[in-house]
C-alpha cells in the first residue's frame, strides 16, 4: 500500500504504476457532471487552491448536517466515464494529480494523465458507507444552492481512502488491458 499525502507532487504521481494500491490522506473535492461542466465553462478561481496537486472524487455523497457540522453518511464513487468530455481540460487547467471514481475513463483522460502527471484511482463500488468513514471531516461545501447536494463541490478531508491505480502517467491503463483480453477470449470462444 502506497501512502499519498495530498497535495501530492508530480514526481510522486509519475512514480505510480497500474496496479499500485494507494491510501489517500488529505483534501479531496467531489465533482460530478454539473460541477465538471461549470469548471470548463467558467473556470472558477476559488477551486484552484483546492485542486492544484490535489484530487477530484467522482461522487455525489449523502451528507447529514447536525449542529451546523456536515458529515458523510455514504460516499461511494459514481461512474467516471460521464466526465470524459471534461476531465482532460479540468486536469490541465487546475493541475489535478488524482482522479478517483469507478469504471475507468477514456483515451482523452489517459492522455491528460500522461501530459499533466496524474493517475486515475479506482474506488470499489458498493462500499459507500465504508468510504464515508474514510472522510474524517467535511471542511466546506461550495455551490450547494446553485448545484444541489449531489453535484456540489464537497471539500472533504480523508484519512486512509483506499483505491487502486488503474490509469497511470506513463500511458498504462488496466481498463484497456482488460478490454483487450476480454475481446481475445470472446473471439477464441466464438472461433473468430
Amino acid at each position: 500500500m502506497i501512502t499519498l499525502n495530498l497535495p501530492v507532487s508530480e514526481s510522486a504521481v509519475r512514480a505510480l504504476k497500474v496496479g499500485d494500491e494507494v491510501s489517500l490522506h488529505g483534501v479531496v473535492v467531489t465533482a460530478r457532471d454539473a460541477a465538471h461542466k461549470l469548471m470548463i465553462e467558467k473556470h472558477p478561481g476559488f477551486l484552484r487552491p483546492l485542486l492544484e496537486d490535489g484530487a477530484i472524487y467522482h461522487c455525489g455523497p449523502v451528507m447529514a448536517c447536525e449542529n451546523k457540522v456536515w458529515r458523510a453518511v455514504a460516499a461511494g464513487p459514481t461512474t467516471s466515464i460521464r466526465e470524459e468530455p471534461y476531465e482532460a481540460d479540468v486536469m490541465e487547467h487546475y493541475k489535478v494529480r488524482v482522479i478517483i471514481g469507478k469504471g475507468g475513463m477514456g483515451p482523452k483522460t489517459l492522455e491528460a494523465c500522461r501530459k499533466v502527471g496524474a493517475v486515475y484511482v479506482h474506488a470499489v463500488g458498493g462500499a459507500a458507507v465504508v468510504q464515508a468513514d474514510w472522510i474524517t471531516a467535511v471542511e466546506d461545501v461550495l455551490m450547494l444552492d446553485e448545484l444541489g447536494a449531489p453535484e456540489a463541490f464537497w471539500v472533504c478531508r480523508v484519512t486512509g481512502f483506499k483505491g487502486v491505480v488503474t490509469m497511470d502517467a506513463n500511458g498504462g491503463s488496466l481498463h484497456d488491458v482488460v478490454l483487450k483480453d476480454t475481446k481475445e477470449k470472446r473471439d477464441a470462444l466464438l472461433g473468430l
